[in-house]
């Protein structure tokens, strides 16, 4: 009687969603996916970076996340400068007003809680604290699922981030490290989860193996946020030994797929076709993380930077050699069995690449066999990862738990701090 009596869940998404980073969307998708088939009678909308592209994609009303439509450019001029700072005060306001009409909101994944890519204080962080901020003031359940989280160095980062995790309703994350960072910098976590990334609740495309096809992964990398100094050197070397890589592929006669996964991306494709030339090599063109997978499920071998690209090669059960530029990525392959084949992003040797490279297609075999089980027991975590969401934020709206005494590892969704 309750049920239908009830009116429908107001449920928000919010992030930097439809702002052409691929990564974040798939995540946004996973939870569509969960809400759509767990909560049907959900009334969903999203705060985000993109809103044109998420409203046209995935079907939602979406409202534009900053006031201030120059947010993400650098203000040099005094208008530019006053306008930031006030849609510091909008944005306040007008969070507030958005999270006072939901019942939950939902942050999907993506790395909030880490800066290992360039990040000012004022501009996301500041965004997620508000958020949250709202959420405990206007008694809104905020939870931050599946979220990547890191060591911070900048303080004023940091202390936005903290805050912004202590006053979620909830949280749970895509690995222990991220827990571990949250914890070290001074939030509870005896009571939050670790789950595998909410990528990998996404469907695989069919699609057949190209014979000897190998999809190269780039990014338009300059270090962490701690690396501003050093970011061109960081960016030159990582570009020259990429390139020379994916060169050292063609002159052997392999066909080359360079993947990105984020629209600042294109130049780092632009430059390493100039500098190959080869009609081996060529650009993908993938506008969602379908797109990506299609293209990871079609190659013999990935080599890769962004962390989804590696999510997603991994995922269609691809043997995987990842341009580690975070502990993430390294944590991501070891979770996945493939620890032993990463190579470091800042320091990219394209001599030791090569070898590295040979030796997962010397035991692509193995890696296949062993990339299936990891992501079978992945599907199970999630599972019981969405079902744990469902008794957290939708407490009227689920069924009765049902007691699982299986210590097995698919039911190990928590795991021991």
């Amino acid at each position: 009687m309750r049920a239908a009596t009830a009116p429908p869940v107001r449920v928000g998404v919010f992030g930097l969603l439809g702002s052409g980073n691929l990564g974040n969307d798939g995540s946004l998708e996973a939870v569509l996916g969960y809400l759509r088939a767990e909560h049907p009678e959900a009334v969903v909308d999203a705060l985000c970076g993109g809103p044109e592209t998420v409203a046209a994609r995935y079907r939602i009303p979406a409202t534009r996340l900053h006031w201030y439509r120059g947010e993400y450019r650098t203000a040099s001029r005094a208008g530019a400068i006053a306008g930031k700072g006030l849609g510091k005060l909008v944005d306040a306001c007008r969070t507030a007003a958005w999270v006072r009409r939901h019942d939950v909101v939902i942050v999907p994944g993506m790395g909030v809680l880490e800066a290992t890519l360039p990040l000012r204080p004022w501009g996301f962080p500041y965004a997620l604290f508000l958020l949250c901020a709202s959420g405990r003031l206007l008694r809104t359940r905020v939870a931050l699922v599946g979220v990547g989280a890191a060591a911070i160095g900048s303080r004023p980062t940091r202390a936005l981030v903290r805050w912004s995790a202590r006053l979620a309703a909830h949280r749970s994350y895509r690995d222990t490290l991220s827990r571990d960072a949250i914890r070290a910098m001074g939030v509870d976590t005896a009571h939050d989860e670790v789950c595998p990334d909410l990528a990998f609740a996404l469907p695989v495309p069919r699609v057949a193996t190209v014979p000897g096809r190998v999809c190269v992964g780039v990014m338009a990398f300059h270090g962490g946020d701690d690396d501003r100094a050093r970011a061109e050197e960081i960016h030159r070397r990582y570009l020259d030994g990429t390139t020379r890589f994916v060169r050292a592929l063609a002159r052997d006669g392999r066909e080359v797929r360079l993947l990105t996964g984020d629209a600042v991306d294109a130049p780092v494709v632009a430059a390493i076709l100039g500098a190959v030339d080869s009609p081996l090599v060529t650009a993908a063109e993938t506008a969602t993380l379908a797109d990506l997978m299609k293209e990871t499920a079609a190659a013999d071998t990935v080599v890769a930077t962004r962390y989804h690209n590696l999510v997603c090669a991994l995922k269609t059960g691809t043997p995987t050699l990842a341009l580690s530029y975070a502990a993430k990525s390294e944590a991501l392959m070891d979770r996945m069995g493939l620890g032993a084949h990463c190579h470091p992003a800042r320091a990219v040797d394209a001599g030791r690449l090569l070898a590295q490279f040979r030796e997962v297609e010397r035991t692509a075999a193995e890696l296949r066999r062993t990339l299936a089980e990891r992501n079978r027991t992945a599907a199970r975590h999630l599972d019981r990862h969405f079902t744990a969401l469902t008794a957290a934020l939708f407490p009227t709206t689920g069924p009765a738990p049902d007691p699982d005494p299986d210590p097995s590892p698919s039911h190990a969704l928590r795991e021991t701090p």
